[in-house]
């Protein structure tokens, strides 16, 4: 959706038509920018701004609260219209979702006739616009919805496609790259995708296998796969924690973390299943709750989903949080992922690995959870608690 929130609101007061419209906080107080129109951005104001330095920009804007039942209703309506053409509907937020249509041409004649007849329904029958992107793959979608806001429709449709259109754009472009790590890159001089190409190895030395799965992505290669969102909704777990008073201090949310994914980990072992999307849930002190998902090959090791879930919690605003938590869905009981060269050569060592797991496991289960830690836990255990620190 193009500007959801804003274009909501516009859509039920035509007077705010034309005018810098900003969602979130009110001027005096403490809060960020949800959401703004396209006329607000013109001064540079943007989502997850604080709201003071909006009002710095642009002083002469409409500042308004969310609404958020009547987003909610909107929503609710725009995934009817999603769902009348596929079931395979991956929900990324009120606004946003990737959406398989490989099995519904033969019902209604193609991607491209899908997508704009999703754009003629939801504009007449919820008076919004969106923008439409048909892509081979979900970061090429993904891209392809951004090309023409507002109201656009664009297509990607190979990898050739994909990494001719992004070549010289910055690697902001690339899915997964977040201002920590695109400083990170333009540290070493890779500030564009043609350069990141040009600097694989320097930017595997810099970023471990995140920078393989980068350079994998800008050169089109993405198998992530729709996530339905039945499966999404009954097919997940999550742990979360409450502080005390509110933590200033990163370092400790990540002990926090830790602790949280042994948890999770041992919970879906237990069950023979596997997760394909580890998401963070941060709650700060003004409440404002925001949640960062990455999806990708199958995993339960506490070791992998820390992993994720801490370059998540390296992406967002450091301001003092409340509450932070961890989630797993995309559940599945097979760990299957296309094979890779190196995946193929480190086959034995993977199977010593799971005869290892499957010993801690059986250990865990007779003698409970606690019989078996990893030095970072403790580590993480012993600086929680010395900060007296309940869960």
């Amino acid at each position: 959706m193009d500007a959801f929130y804003a274009a909501v609101e516009i859509r039920d007061n035509p007077e705010l038509t034309g005018k810098p419209l900003i969602i979130g906080a009110l001027p005096h107080e403490r809060g960020v920018v949800s959401t703004c129109s396209y006329e607000a951005r013109k001064f540079g104001v943007r989502s997850a701004m604080s709201i003071k330095e909006a009002y710095r920009l642009c002083p002469g804007g409409v500042y308004m609260h969310p609404n958020m039942s009547k987003y909610k209703e909107a929503s609710d309506r725009i995934h009817e219209i999603w769902l009348t053409y596929t079931d395979l509907v991956e929900f990324i937020s009120l606004d946003e979702g990737f959406m398989n249509v490989t099995g519904s041409p033969i019902h209604f004649g193609g991607a491209g006739k899908i997508g704009y007849a999703i754009k003629e329904r939801t504009k007449a029958e919820t008076g919004l616009t969106c923008s439409v992107g048909i892509g081979y793959s979900m970061m090429s979608a993904k891209l392809a919805s951004e090309e023409k806001k507002p109201d656009g429709f664009f297509e990607i449709m190979s990898a050739k496609a994909l990494k001719s259109l992004i070549i010289d754009r910055g690697v902001r472009v690339i899915y997964g790259v977040g201002p920590k790590t695109a400083n990170e890159l333009n540290g070493v001089g890779i500030n564009t995708v043609r350069e990141l190409l040009k600097n694989k190895q320097t930017v595997i030395s810099r970023l471990g296998n995140h920078g393989k799965e980068l350079i994998a992505l800008a050169e089109g290669i993405d198998d992530r796969k729709v996530t339905p969102h039945y499966e999404a909704e009954s097919k997940s777990v999550s742990r979360e924690q409450t502080f005390q008073k509110d933590i200033t201090d990163f370092g400790y949310l990540k002990d926090a973390l830790r602790l949280l994914v042994k948890e999770l980990s041992l919970r879906i072992r237990a069950e023979g299943i596997y997760a394909r999307t580890v998401t963070l849930k941060v709650k700060y002190a003004n409440m404002k709750l925001i949640t960062r998902s990455k999806s990708g090959a199958a995993i339960w090791r506490a070791k992998e989903i820390y992993e994720i879930a801490s370059s998540l919690l390296d992406k967002v605003e450091e301001r003092p949080v409340r509450l932070i938590g961890v989630g797993l869905s995309g559940l599945t009981e097979t760990d299957f992922k296309q094979m890779t060269i190196d995946d193929i050569e480190n086959q034995q060592t993977e199977r010593r690995r799971e005869a290892l797991d499957d010993t801690l496991l059986s250990l865990q289960r007779r003698y409970g959870d606690e019989v078996i830690k990893t030095g970072n836990e403790m580590m993480a255990e012993r600086r929680l608690y010395s900060a007296g620190e309940e869960e």
